[in-house]
């Protein structure tokens, strides 16, 4: 099976619910089996990316639980609440459908980890970036690293991410100010399917964080988790 393919399988899986259950168990029981939770699978998450060059790849630390726990609860997924972490050369990488980065500074791959991290993307992974502001020139340069012969380029309001589960007509919301620009989605597209999203001027991230942190208004971080869950509905069901 290859990732893509795996990828949808999870996600079915995934917002299965009760009735995933139900069938483990039946199975379980036709075949006279015995099975302790200890083997059971752990419930899939979201995976932020750990990379080199000085940045702080840690930022944000609340803002993919709650992203979880938002989309378990608006699009009926069951993914686990606790983040995981990979490098970006490690295999680890291709256990995760759905990967996010962000921080503020310098970003360095090596060319093995370009290497890995285009093997992902170009099996089936997908890449969500989010610039906290300062991150854009840095990986601009490294993303060409991984895709020599792409360009990051506006990805179009028509695009499924912008369209489902929650509808975004004008693209990305506007979460925190950076620069006075307005919010833009940039995507890498590799045989017509966007493998990377790029949000910038815009700090989803941000938005998805405890409320306390910035206290921002609940409508935007309502706007910031809906867009984030188009996002992982994306990553899981592309084709």
């Amino acid at each position: 099976m290859t990732l893509r393919a795996a990828i949808t399988f999870a996600f079915a899986i995934c917002c299965m619910g009760q009735s995933s259950e139900t069938f483990a168990a039946n199975t379980q029981n036709s075949n006279n089996s015995k099975t302790t939770s200890s083997n059971q699978p752990k419930p899939l998450g979201l995976c932020r990316l750990k990379y080199n060059g000085g940045g702080d790849w840690y930022s944000s630390r609340t803002a993919l639980t709650n992203l979880a726990k938002f989309a378990n609860t608006a699009i009926h997924t069951q993914l686990n609440t606790q983040e995981a972490t990979a490098e970006v050369g490690s295999t680890d990488l291709f256990r995760f459908p759905f990967v996010f980065m962000t921080g503020h500074g310098n970003v360095v791959f090596s060319d093995a980890e370009a290497n890995n991290l285009r093997n992902y993307l170009i099996s089936g992974g997908f890449l969500h970036i989010c610039d906290n502001f300062g991150l854009d020139p840095f990986i601009r340069r490294e993303m060409k690293k991984v895709f020599p012969e792409l360009t990051f380029q506006a990805v179009p309001f028509s695009h499924p991410i912008y369209n489902g589960p929650f509808s975004f007509p004008s693209g990305l919301p506007k979460i925190h100010e950076h620069e006075g620009k307005p919010p833009i989605g940039y995507g890498l597209f590799w045989e017509g399917r966007l493998v990377c999203f790029y949000d910038f001027e815009c700090d989803l991230g941000n938005g998805w964080e405890d409320a306390e942190v910035y206290k921002d208004p609940e409508s935007i971080r309502t706007q910031a988790l809906r867009m984030g869950a188009n996002l992982i509905h994306y990553a899981f069901t592309q084709k």
